[in-house]
């Protein structure tokens, strides 16, 4: 595509091919040492940061941050994950995170090339390239080996992401091209934020000993010492941040396990996220089992409807879906089934609204396409009469079965049966009052129980929380010709599973029954084939004698999810205490990275989430604003 780059797409790295070595178009420069990038990462990166003896050291459930200034080929993080693997086999419960920045990043086959050089890496290095996003700006987390090693890539210019993203480094591999040829990530300004994101006895290592890279990073208050470079580069820096401000870190969690108070997605999710971090759970649910309420259909599509202009809204909204759709791959056939998802054009409007969407975004195809009536039908395996976008990576999940499958784990408690009627504060933490005047004392607690969250949050005030009627509509096989792929409109109809097909599901704000209703099925019938004239329907049962299921949903006053801390409605913050809540009906797009998230925030870890996006989840927004 010729022309400026329209968001959220990231221009990628110009290469130049030379013996299997990526050089830099643009840069002038090669991406790692052309007779052995592996060795020189080692000697340059990880033996003056002395992350061998550090690795090993670390206490159980201890972390370990390593910021990088410029990604490339992954090279370094590969060789600092191997180096993790080595040091902290025996550790219980440690986690790397590794928090890098790249403004042109590679293409996923461009990756794939660069790193067939390293056989001794490729184990980590098909996972990487396997869960490699796709390349939009901004913040994604790419999570590995069960959890313990986190890496955060940031698309975009050094500077935003240091500003966008709160963490501490304790070691820093300021890498990039040489400075002559890449002065913007060399400057003053970014030597005072790598600063800003060190405390005492942070290092750094690097390539280059230019002397003005010498001085600035002393300027900053780092201590630099020369060593002897890799190769034909004579000299490289290293050093450490001395006499600096201590960072504020969380303490770090008991033994005592973390109370979640509703076992549905959200609550699920959240259970599995911590407890892989080594975090113990008891996962409460008034119900007898997991995902019996709103997470408790038999299907349910992975969906985002991203907005006409790529704001806020619409980044967190690509985040979420780009990270759940890596999430429940380790569960597909088995609870997630990727078949990809159409969005259609069924109406006029929403014809106009993907017209000007396509207009003023620029999607990675990988991750969205447009495409035409015919091609819409050639995926679907059914006759569809309009064009739309393809989610080639999104599909389906079994919402109820997730949610049994992610809340199984040793370090999960389940609390079953258990209903939650007051919050109350006491010595040495909180007591959860139940509803037949039983009790379970706790140290944290997270409320993740949809719409009931307002009823026994511990805060006065109003917390803007509403339930949202939704019935859904099953379809048996034999009466309907189903998609290969999810197709959504102004409902949905998915793939069939176990004899039927769903389909729906009602948008209802003023009703509260909790029963199955012959007009709801009506309604979903008739949008159905509003939305696919063409659907081969043969013998379908009357709305009369159809199936299906009724659930709440729990959204905000401005349809966003809330995850984060609890405060009061002057902004006090409520300790120990967090919500997760307001999922709407995106809870499975939304709920692993929020759920990561907020083991981030718990487990006292860098967030993945940057500043912008972090705010739009706070819980504080649920407070109705002082009239002035």
């Amino acid at each position: 595509m010729t022309g400026p780059l329209k968001p959220p797409a990231t221009e990628p790295a110009e290469l130049i091919w030379q013996d299997g070595v990526p050089e830099s178009a643009r840069f002038g420069d090669v991406y790692f040492n052309r007779n052995d990038g592996l060795s020189e990462t080692r000697h340059v990166f990880i033996e003056p940061n002395n992350l061998s003896g550090r690795f090993a050291q670390l206490p159980s459930h201890g972390h370990f941050v390593i910021g990088e200034t410029g990604f490339g080929s992954g090279l370094s993080f590969l060789t600092a994950w191997d180096e993790w693997q080595r040091q902290t086999s025996h550790q219980q419960n440690t986690v790397l995170h590794f928090i890098s920045f790249e403004r042109y990043p590679l293409t996923r086959e461009e990756l794939k090339l660069a790193l067939a050089r390293w056989p001794e890496v490729t184990p980590l290095s098909v996972q990487l390239i396997s869960h490699y996003p796709p390349l939009m700006k901004g913040v994604h987390r790419l999570v590995f080996d069960g959890g313990r090693v986190r890496l955060t890539l940031f698309f975009g210019e050094l500077r935003n992401g240091l500003d966008q993203l709160p963490f501490y480094a304790d070691a820093w591999f300021l890498d990039g091209f040489d400075p002559q040829y890449n002065p913007e990530m060399w400057s003053d300004e970014v030597i005072q934020s790598v600063r800003a994101h060190s405390q005492p006895g942070t290092t750094f290592a690097t390539f280059t000993a230019v002397g003005r890279i010498r001085r600035s990073l002393e300027a900053a208050g780092f201590e630099t010492r020369k060593l002897t470079g890799f190769g034909r580069k004579r000299e490289m820096l290293s050093g450490a941040l001395a006499n600096a401000p201590k960072a504020t870190v969380p303490a770090p969690l008991s033994n005592d396990p973390v109370a979640i108070i509703g076992a549905g997605i959200a609550g699920t999710l959240l259970a599995r996220n911590l407890a892989e971090r080594g975090i113990p759970v008891l996962l409460i649910d008034k119900a007898a089992n997991a995902g019996s309420a709103a997470s408790g259909n038999l299907q349910g599509a992975l969906y985002a409807k991203l907005g006409i202009e790529y704001n806020a809204q619409a980044e967190l909204a690509a985040t979420a879906l780009s990270f759940s759709q890596r999430y429940y791959r380790p569960w597909q056939d088995d609870f997630w089934h990727p078949t990809g998802l159409l969005q259609l054009a069924t109406t006029d409007k929403e014809s106009d609204r993907q017209r000007k969407f396509c207009e003023r975004n620029q999607y990675p195809e990988n991750f969205l396409t447009p495409v035409s009536a015919a091609k819409a039908s050639e995926l679907a395996g059914i006759d569809i009469p309009v064009e739309g976008l393809w989610f080639p990576q999104s599909g389906w999940l079994e919402p109820a079965k997730a949610c049994e499958r992610l809340s199984q784990h040793p370090l999960i408690t389940p609390l079953f049966g258990f209903e939650v009627a007051q919050i109350e504060r006491v010595e040495g933490g909180w007591s959860l009052q139940g509803t037949q005047n039983t009790s379970h004392q706790v140290s944290r607690w997270i409320i993740a129980c949809g719409h009931q969250t307002a009823e026994i949050a511990p805060v006065t005030g109003t917390l803007r929380l509403k339930p949202i009627r939704g019935q859904v509509t099953y379809l048996p096989e034999s009466t309907v010709n189903p998609p290969a792929t999810v197709i959504c409109g102004s409902k949905y109809l998915n793939p069939v599973a176990h004899g039927q097909a769903t389909t729906g599901a009602t948008f209802d704000i003023r009703n509260d029954n909790p029963e199955v209703t012959v007009e709801g099925h009506q309604e979903n019938m008739d949008e159905l084939l509003r939305m696919l004239p063409n659907l081969p329907v043969s013998q379908a049962p009357s709305a009369q004698a159809l199936k299906g299921r009724v659930a709440f949903r729990c959204t905000t006053h401005d349809y966003q999810p809330v995850a984060g801390e609890l405060r009061t409605a002057s902004g006090t913050k409520v300790e120990d205490a967090y919500l997760f809540t307001g999922l709407g009906s995106k809870g499975l797009v939304w709920g692993p990275l929020l759920a990561e998230y907020l083991g981030d925030l718990i487990a006292g870890q860098p967030p993945c989430l940057p500043n912008h996006l972090s705010r739009r989840v706070a819980t504080l927004r649920l407070y109705p604003k002082p009239e002035t």
